[in-house]
């Protein structure tokens, strides 16, 4: 009993164990008002919209995790760019979802590459550098679509949405969980991801002890437009084709997981196992407001005051710490 109640205490301590807490009691207060109603039903929605949400919260992490200042504002366009360039392109002929796919990797490493220069090029400091960019890149989209709305390739389109059989489980879900882990060990047992914490915590430091700051930082903004990429690409095909308003959501979305997932804000301790914790509370909060006749307006309030709260406890977390 001595031995379980300190590993207790130890794991109760992880910022990112609450975020799935908090989760499981939105679930059980919504299965609860709609008398077991939106049980399962809710559970399976909440695995597959909080896929596209930590997809590219594992991104905004790596960036976020470099240390203050570091961010990706350009998410929700990017996501945007490369769902039109490559539904267009494929119009819905699943024999072109190889070159669509290959499409989505080229906007997302020529975003990326783009953001980066502004940054390190421009010496813009990233908050306005990847401000800027998603207006550019938005309008790109906007030039690019024109307005229509072209459904994806049949096959394309039934994959996010696809189960495994019998289990019902989401396959996407799998897929972005395998994706997590992989992040996870990437961050935490690899020489890249240490650097980038290394650098978090004090890129002076990181610099002089021989690491390649910029080339890490290049890397990290290049990860954040792949995956925002990608996630623009399977939500579009989930929604039936690509909305110049789509990415609107995940841009204070990519932010708040990562935050409430349990990253330092100001950079140095990333965390990977929170981000889907905190996307699944999201959602489910927004769905148990939803339930209870919440506006919209009622919801981003909440969501805003739930980052600051946590901000400021992590603030005194690490106070006492120190």
């Amino acid at each position: 009993m001595s031995t379980i109640a300190p590993s207790l205490r130890r794991f109760l301590a992880k910022p990112w164990v609450w975020a799935y807490v908090a989760a499981v009691a939105a679930w059980l207060a919504t299965v609860v008002f709609t008398s077991g109603q939106a049980g399962p039903g809710l559970a399976t929605a909440a695995l597959k919209f909080a896929s596209f949400s930590t997809m590219v919260a594992i991104g905004q992490m790596f960036v976020i995790t470099l240390g203050p200042g570091n961010i990706d504002l350009s998410i929700p366009s990017t996501m945007v760019l490369a769902a039109t360039v490559a539904i267009k392109f494929m119009d819905g002929d699943p024999t072109l979802i190889p070159i669509g796919i290959a499409l989505t990797i080229l906007v997302g490493l020529a975003v990326g590459t783009f953001n980066f220069s502004l940054i390190r090029l421009l010496s813009i400091p990233p908050i306005i550098a990847t401000l800027s960019s998603q207006f550019i890149i938005l309008s790109l989209a906007i030039v690019w679509n024109r307005g229509l709305r072209i459904a994806p390739p049949e096959m394309l389109g039934d994959f996010p949405g696809a189960l495994v059989p019998v289990l019902g489980f989401p396959v996407l879900a799998i897929l972005v969980i395998g994706l997590a882990v992989f992040m996870h060990i990437v961050l935490g047992r690899t020489i890249y991801g240490r650097s980038v914490t290394a650098i978090g915590q004090s890129e002076r430091a990181a610099r002089l002890s021989g690491l390649r700051v910029q080339r890490v930082r290049f890397t990290a903004y290049l990860a954040s437009a792949l995956l925002a990429a990608f996630a623009g690409l399977l939500l579009a095909s989930f929604s039936g084709g690509a909305a110049l308003n789509m990415g609107s959501p995940y841009l204070l979305t990519s932010i708040a997981v990562v935050v409430i997932g349990g990253t330092a804000v100001a950079g140095g301790d990333g965390n990977v196992p929170g981000l889907w914790g905190a996307a699944l509370f999201l959602f489910l909060l927004s769905a148990m407001l939803d339930t209870f006749g919440v506006g919209e307006g009622v919801k981003q309030i909440m969501t805003g005051a739930i980052v600051i709260l946590v901000i400021v406890l992590a603030s005194f977390r690490k106070k006492a710490h120190d």
